[in-house]
């Protein structure tokens, strides 16, 4: 029961970095780790409402710290002339004791960032909308967006209820066992006259295609031929393409050197060897007539 993983740090590793890269050795990291800490809560307390996302740090060998925040709304990480970025890099330096670089990303897509979808949530439960309205419409935005699935889960007195209970929704799918998932994960809190309200968000946006272990596939080599092979008698009397583009010309100097020869003309067959015999023609049967045969004593009477 309850045994949950972030989803972030269970995806730590396979395609999605670290927030903090530096190094440090072992009495130096505790100390770094809380200047790190530190950092994070002075700059979300300072621009709450500039829809922060992420903040990713890096440190460098010579002492400097380069700051990267993720920001829906950078004029007013910005400020006007850059009048804000310069007083909280000055503060930053004067608290830490180190040389800071603060660089400004700007997120196109709010309704794809889990961590902004929470916050936007929270605030509209402080300001006493519904709960089940500020859901419904987070995540019919998220998916018009493109999504291919978002569950939000809210935890706390909701309605100003007794009991503390716990309510949630989803469209779509999010598959959170899937290591090359791509799911965002983001939390707020709401803090309302009755209590605290936790707000949690995951937002799947496809697969992400992982590089295999040790490096690439070997792309395929197409057959080679064999050298050492013995041509085919096909291949070996198959007329090459010089000796097929020299043919017709050397056909055309033997023709015209040639002198010209009458040509006998073919005898034609005859009528009669081709055409059919034709049947003769059946004449009527005639019938002869018949001798008078002697009548009996007619030697006699002539004698």
């Amino acid at each position: 029961m309850g045994h949950k993983v972030h989803p972030n740090g269970f995806r730590l590793g396979v395609y999605r970095p670290w927030e903090a890269n530096w190094f440090a050795v072992d009495k130096d990291y505790t100390k770094l780790l809380h200047e790190d800490l530190e950092m994070r809560r002075v700059i979300l307390k300072r621009l709450h409402n500039a829809g922060i996302a992420k903040i990713e740090t890096e440190r460098s060998s010579n002492a400097q710290m380069t700051v990267t925040i993720h920001t829906a709304k950078p004029g007013i990480v910005i400020g006007k002339g850059g009048a804000s970025v310069d007083q909280l890099r000055e503060d930053l330096e004067k608290r830490f004791g180190n040389r800071v670089r603060i660089s400004i990303q700007e997120i196109k897509q709010p309704e794809l960032d889990a961590q902004l979808v929470a916050e936007n949530i929270a605030s509209q439960i402080e300001r006493r909308i519904s709960y089940r309205r500020a859901m419904k419409q987070s995540i019919l935005r998220t998916m018009r967006s493109g999504a291919q699935g978002i569950r939000v889960a809210l935890g706390g007195r909701l309605r100003g209820s007794e009991m503390a209970r716990r309510e949630w929704d989803r469209e779509g799918r999010v598959p959170l066992h899937t290591l090359r998932a791509n799911i965002e994960f983001g939390r707020a809190t709401a803090k309302t006259t009755f209590g605290m309200i936790g707000v949690k968000v995951w937002i799947y946006k496809g697969l992400v295609k992982v590089a295999p272990r040790g490096g690439g596939e070997a792309a395929e080599i197409a057959p080679q031929p064999d050298v050492t092979a013995v041509p085919a008698p096909e291949a070996a009397s198959a007329p090459t393409a010089t000796a097929v583009a020299e043919a017709p010309v050397a056909v055309e100097t033997a023709q015209a050197e040639a002198p010209a020869k009458p040509v006998a003309a073919e005898p034609k067959p005859a009528a009669e060897a081709t055409a059919e015999p034709k049947p003769a023609a059946k004449k009527p049967a005639t019938r002869k007539p018949k001798a008078a045969e002697p009548k009996d004593g007619g030697e006699d009477a002539s004698s």
